[in-house]
């Protein structure tokens, strides 16, 4: 069985009809899409675009298109809009094998070199091997634009190390070795390239190359007339040709080359320049002028970020203007450059300056060098301190802060420590400073306040309530004060000593907001809405960008059922909070994961995180998002940055390693706990976390020990059972694994300790006949158990009763008709019931709601295709496999529909993919496929 498959109740008459219409467009743009494809392969690439884009208008969602799309702009040059499109196929939910390699030339060639390295999906990590080998390359080429030898030249030896040893790699190294005048590692180089490739075009260029660059004309010049024999088409053959012979003074043989070169690339500034070199020899000023004239239309509309990396690019068009006696739009491209200022010392005073520019960096060098001079300086220690947590380097500020107290054993200097320890995320550590500052030294606000709040963070309503009102009695003028004792006695639950509090803090300061915002959350509390709404309303009409005030009404539009305004009013408080404000752009990025809005989602995160960029919390809301829109590889690098970023805060920690197992990422999770749990041993979270962990890394004794030691702290939770039961499976001990998860489940009886049960029975049970059994006793009292019933049908499916799984289907979608999994498998059941067309139908409507996920549009991809419905089918198919390339089933149906579409050749490719896995669903099938088509 699929993971994802389903059935409904039969549909309408015209939502039949519609639905009709719909596959009549994607229809049509499939067939477009064929012929794109064809002209594509006959290089007819304008033809090509043109079906591209007609494809798109009838339906814009065709993976396929915006791949192909991609391709061709960037054959013509078109990089940004080959950007776009591949940019287009990654949100869409396309695996990033398939436009890695294109996605990063297109980058290139805009002078985007940064952005090769900078952008998760151009992570190599995790990609099939031939991928990861190409965008190495590109790699290796873009780092050495950058200037980057030694970079450029482990991509390339990354890239070697993957076999088979081919030219590619020893032809990306010949320019590196050039550029640093090592002749003989380039010769040693391109004579490897050329053992491997005796015939190939680039490699006999690349040869001609080096005796090029060390003077040896004759050498080079018969090398670039090997390399056009071979590759008659290699325009840079041709170009370097063109160049010696000119050098040579052989102009009627240059002109020759250089005639051949405009018919090859009209448009090619290079070529162009050459020809307005001969004509200026020649006295034709008219066809020099225009040359100079194409080469300018050719780069001035470029950005010239594009061309950064191409010093010869922008020597062309410099010299371009210059030729025509365009003085002024010569000199940026010929003086193009870019300079950094050198750091002068300055006083304390001066930083603080800085910092109300703000300028966080400049203070922080000019702090850096007063504290070389004065390192005792408890003052600027502690400014220097503050610095560094506002730029989110809490660690740092931790260290300068221990230096103070060694000099000196102040109340003042146990806060800031204790502050920086709290930012960092080592809750134990701050609350041991803040108390210490706080007892000394009642007058420590500050300690008093992050203390409380970190009482409240730890659950410890009753101490941050006796804080605050300590504070309170230090200071009955403060309404900060009274506004902390608000929060804690909410916390506490004492609704009515909260709104106490805010109301003697809005008597106190009737101006402040927060008073007010704080008597909106005890009426949420106590569903006083239209008080909370009268009030929320005062305060917008006052402010109508007070981001509180509108973050409260989407509180209060989700407590009152308005979830359609709940989005509305989470984007707005986003869109005017500040820059250290993201409390609504985390909200409504959760928001959008749980109404099932990945792309949405994915937007908002990218705000949030250009809000906050070196945020972990921020940098966990990101990775969901990426996680949600399966970007598994950029999940992974934003989430070593948090573990990196987070201090030493066991939930924190704790969160991002749940998400690096996620996203595939075992080390880092591993990372990311052993951080937990040195600064909290027993953090049960970390533990259970830690003992899967383990598990998975081989380490079984130590799982075991973190899975009992769960127990003991959880002895009436599952958690500990469970996870003996993953010990007992590593260990190959069925039954006592089953003995642990019937624990778990009669300790802490709930769906997911049935379905782990479940499972447990199907592997000890081939005819699934135990598992079924608990199903159905279970669902006798609880008959409104979803996951139940889906369970129940996937055990029944597997044991081959359909009519039976068809029934548990069913009744699972009469509690949640929209539950995509039972919807698919439905529809899975359907197909082996020989009922394609009603699957089709039923898989359309899976689609619908999930039109992303490559195993629905599989499913609905091979009803269609089993129905007779080819275009719709292939269409289909062709998506799913690009979103699963490694999907050895989805690749055998995408093998079928293109072998009754005609395009033998494809299907073999795809069917020889798919029969390098074993044991999959579909295997006996494609080894069958396989006869027909040899």
């Amino acid at each position: 069985m699929s993971s994802f498959r389903w059935h409904a109740p039969a549909a309408a008459a015209l939502l039949a009809a519609c639905a009709t219409l719909a596959h009549a467009d994607s229809a049509k743009a499939s067939r477009y899409y064929e012929d794109a494809l064809k002209r594509f392969e006959r290089r007819d690439v304008d033809g090509a675009i043109i079906q591209l884009k007609n494809a798109l208008q009838q339906d814009a969602r065709m993976l396929s298109v915006h791949v192909l799309l991609g391709k061709a702009l960037l054959s013509r040059g078109e990089a940004a809009a080959a950007e776009i499109e591949f940019n287009e196929a990654l949100s869409q939910g396309i695996n990033r094998a398939e436009v890695a390699v294109p996605l990063a030339q297109a980058l290139v060639a805009q002078g985007k070199q940064i952005e090769v390295f900078k952008q998760p999906s151009l992570v190599p990590d995790g990609l099939p091997d031939p991928v990861r080998k190409a965008l190495l390359l590109v790699r290796a080429g873009a780092a050495s634009d950058m200037g980057d030898a030694a970079r450029a030249q482990s991509q390339i030896e990354a890239a070697r190390a993957i076999p088979p040893d081919d030219a590619d790699t020893w032809l990306a190294e010949v320019p590196l070795r050039l550029r640093a005048r090592q002749f003989d590692k380039a010769a040693i180089a391109a004579d490897r390239a050329v053992q491997l490739a005796p015939t190939n075009g680039e490699a006999l260029y690349q040869r001609a190359t080096v005796p090029h660059v060390q003077g040896r004309i004759d050498e080079a010049l018969k090398g670039y007339e090997r390399a056009i024999a071979a590759e008659p088409r290699h325009v840079e053959a041709q170009l370097a040709r063109a160049g010696l012979l000119l050098d040579m003074n052989r102009d009627a043989d240059a002109l020759a080359q250089v005639q051949t070169l405009l018919k090859l690339a009209p448009t090619e500034p290079r070529v162009l320049y050459l020809n307005a070199v001969l004509a200026e020899r020649r006295h034709d000023s008219a066809t020099a002028k225009a040359s100079l004239t194409g080469i300018t239309a050719q780069l001035d509309p470029v950005p010239i970020d594009f061309i950064r990396y191409r010093p010869q690019a922008l020597m062309l068009n410099g010299l371009a203007h210059y030729g025509l006696g365009q003085m002024e739009k010569a000199k940026p491209y010929l003086e193009y450059a870019q300079r950094q200022t050198p750091n002068s010392p300055l006083s304390k005073l001066l930083a603080q300056v800085y910092v109300a520019e703000p300028n966080l960096d400049r203070a922080a060098d000019v702090l850096e060098a007063y504290l070389k001079a004065f390192p005792g300086d408890g003052q600027a220690l502690v400014m220097m301190a503050s610095l560094q947590m506002a730029q989110g380097r809490h660690a740092r500020a931790a260290t300068l802060m221990q230096e103070a107290l060694r000099t000196k054993d102040a109340p003042e200097f146990h806060t800031a420590l204790g502050l920086s320890l709290m930012r960092g995320g080592q809750s134990g550590g701050a609350v041991d400073e803040l108390e210490k500052a706080f007892q000394r030294d009642p007058r420590q606000n500050y300690a008093g306040m992050a203390l409380a709040t970190l009482y409240l963070r730890n659950g410890q309503a009753a101490k941050a309530v006796a804080v605050a009102e300590r504070l309170v009695k230090q200071e009955a003028s403060s309404p900060n004060a009274w506004i902390m004792l608000g929060v804690a006695r909410r916390a506490a639950n004492d609704l009515n000593g909260a709104r106490e509090a805010y109301q003697k803090a809005n008597q106190l300061d009737p101006s402040l907001a927060e008073p007010k915002l704080g008597l909106v959350r005890v009426d949420i509390a106590q569903r006083q809405f239209d008080a909370a709404q009268a009030r929320l309303d005062a305060l917008i009409k006052i402010d109508e960008r007070n981001a509180d005030a509108l973050y409260e009404l989407a509180l209060l539009s989700e407590a009152r059922g308005q979830t359609a305004d709940v989005q509305r009013w989470l984007a707005k408080a986003a869109d005017v909070s500040g820059a250290r404000n993201t409390r609504a752009d985390q909200a409504l990025v959760a928001w959008l994961l749980r109404q099932e809005q990945p792309g949405p989602a994915m937007e908002a995160a990218k705000k949030l995180l250009a809000k906050a960029p070196d945020d972990p919390q921020a940098m966990i809301t990101y990775a969901r998002a990426q996680l949600a829109n399966r970007d598994a590889p950029g999940a992974r690098a934003t989430l070593t940055n948090a573990a990196r970023r987070s201090g030493f805060g066991p939930d924190p920690l704790t969160q991002i390693a749940a998400l690096q197992l996620d996203a595939r990422d075992l080390p880092g999770a591993a990372y990311s706990l052993d951080k937990a749990l040195q600064a909290a041993p027993q953090h049960a979270g970390a533990l259970a976390l830690s003992s899967t962990v383990a598990l998975q890394q081989g380490n079984v004794a130590l799982a075991e020990k973190q899975a009992r030691q769960v127990i003991q702290q959880r002895p009436t939770q599952a958690l500990g059972y469970t996870l003996l039961a993953d010990v007992a499976q590593a260990r190959n001990q069925p039954a006592q694994a089953i003995e642990s998860l019937r624990k778990a489940h009669e300790v802490q009886p709930s769906s997911g300790s049935l379905l782990a049960l479940m499972r447990a029975l199907g592997r000890q049970d081939p005819t699934g006949r135990g598992a079924q059994d608990l199903a159905e006793r279970w669902l006798k009292t609880r008959p409104t158990d979803v996951a139940a019933w889906k369970a129940l049908g996937d055990a029944q499916a597997r044991a081959g009763a359909y009519p039976a799984a068809r029934r548990s289907y069913d009744e699972a979608l009469k509690l949640r008709p929209k539950d995509i999994e039972a919807l698919n498998n439905q529809a899975s059941v359907m197909i082996r019931q020989g009922e394609a067309a009603a699957a089709a139908q039923v898989a359309e409507k899976a689609l619908a709601l999930d039109p992303r996920n490559a195993v629905v549009i599989d499913t609905a991809g091979w009803a269609h295709h089993l129905a007779g419905n080819a275009d719709r089918g292939l269409q289909l198919l062709r998506d799913a496999r690009l979103r699963e390339p490694a999907s050895p089933d989805i690749r055998y149906h995408l093998a079928a529909a293109l072998a009754k579409a005609g395009r033998k050749a494809e299907a073999r490719e795809e069917l020889d993919a798919a029969l390098r896995a074993k044991g999959f669903e579909s295997h006996k099938d494609a080894l069958a496929l396989a006869q027909t088509l040899r």
